[in-house]
């Protein structure tokens, strides 16, 4: 009787250990997963149904706070400005942050393509990165002609944006100890440096012991 309590006693530490320790695993593989240069292990850890539509919505916010600072741009641009660059964002997104495109920029250790500069300008334009100035003339030479406009500031902020991303993969640090933290019972963090730039991964459980990354919070 003692043996049998003392097996079922160990055994629940076990699943508790288990449970409570299977994010702190999941961060373990991806970390692995990126220091190999091993895109198919590292994406097979995403959850992309979650994680497109989580960054679609963090760009779209932040481009609609970016436009409240200037009444100017968003009368002269209006309802059309907003579409377009939503529009923008969200077809950036489909197309950088699929599991081909990611495990290939972790297969060739961060070298960017068209879609992740694409994406790139996307968050740049979103994060206030732009020259407005130079937008509100686009938009009083080109007479309103917004997809002009925008095609305009996303080729020199694709530029722009290019170089900054190829010094930061030249250059730029990784950290050395992530920190790791729950934020829920089903929610965990992974905050760190990846090529220089701050970054925070949010895992979501699946099932008991899986674990899948559903959002990335941009800088």
């Amino acid at each position: 009787m003692k043996s049998l309590k003392f097996f079922l006693i160990t055994l629940l530490i076990v699943a508790v250990a288990l449970f409570a320790g299977s994010p702190y695993y999941t961060a373990y593989q991806l970390k692995k997963a990126y220091d190999a240069n091993d895109g198919a292990a590292l994406v097979s850890h995403i959850n992309f149904d979650q994680l497109q539509p989580n960054i679609q919505n963090q760009l779209t916010t932040k481009f609609s706070n970016t436009l409240q600072q200037y009444p100017l741009v968003a009368q002269l641009g209006g309802d059309a400005l907003v579409q377009a660059a939503d529009d923008f964002i969200v077809q950036s997104v489909n197309k950088a942050v699929t599991a081909d495109n990611i495990s290939a920029l972790i297969d060739t250790q961060g070298q960017a393509n068209q879609a992740t500069k694409e994406l790139a300008a996307a968050w740049a334009i979103a994060s206030n990165k732009v020259d407005l100035k130079q937008l509100v003339q686009d938009l009083i030479i080109q007479r309103g002609d917004i997809q002009a406009v925008i095609q305009n500031q996303t080729q020199q902020v694709m530029k722009q944006q290019a170089n900054e991303l190829q010094n930061h993969v030249e250059s730029g640090e990784d950290s050395a100890q992530p920190k790791l933290s729950y934020c829920g019972m089903n929610c965990f963090t992974i905050s760190g440096q990846v090529k220089g730039y701050p970054l925070t991964l949010e895992m979501q459980r699946e099932g008991l012991l899986g674990w899948k990354v559903v959002n990335v919070v941009l800088p």
